[in-house]
């Protein structure tokens, strides 16, 4: 049985992955910039345009609009955080409201920031 966790991994991600991809080469940048990016292999960039990977879904409305944005502002290095970026493109993707529990969205970020705060600060007292 498939949890929806390996869906995620298995098939959303390298989707988003592919997608950014394919929007970075469309906005000018050489596969070997884009992986550069997005921190992959240029063989993944170029497997992900020629649909050899990451092809299984794609995204329209706001989840377009979300890769869309990341997209231009990796370009300009403008993303401050990538990981609650790719997370608030995969919330969307898969139409849920709140931010997922699984500690990627930055109010579960901030949370365990304040967590472990709180843990350091008890061993440095104890």
């Amino acid at each position: 049985m498939e949890t929806p966790c390996q869906k995620i991994v298995w098939d959303l991600v390298p989707a988003i992955r592919a997608s950014l991809a394919i929007e970075l080469v469309k906005k000018g940048q050489s596969q070997a910039a884009s992986a550069k990016l997005l921190g992959i292999a240029p063989s993944a960039v170029s497997q992900y345009i020629s649909g050899k990977r990451g092809y299984r879904i794609e995204f329209q409305g706001e989840t377009k609009e979300l890769i869309e944005k990341l997209a231009q502002d990796l370009i300009d290095n403008t993303v401050a955080d990538f990981v609650v970026r790719i997370c608030e493109i995969c919330v969307s993707a898969r139409g849920i409201e709140k931010k997922c529990n699984s500690g990627c969205g930055p109010e579960k970020q901030d949370e365990n920031k304040t967590e472990d705060k709180a843990e350091d600060q008890e061993k440095t007292e104890a």
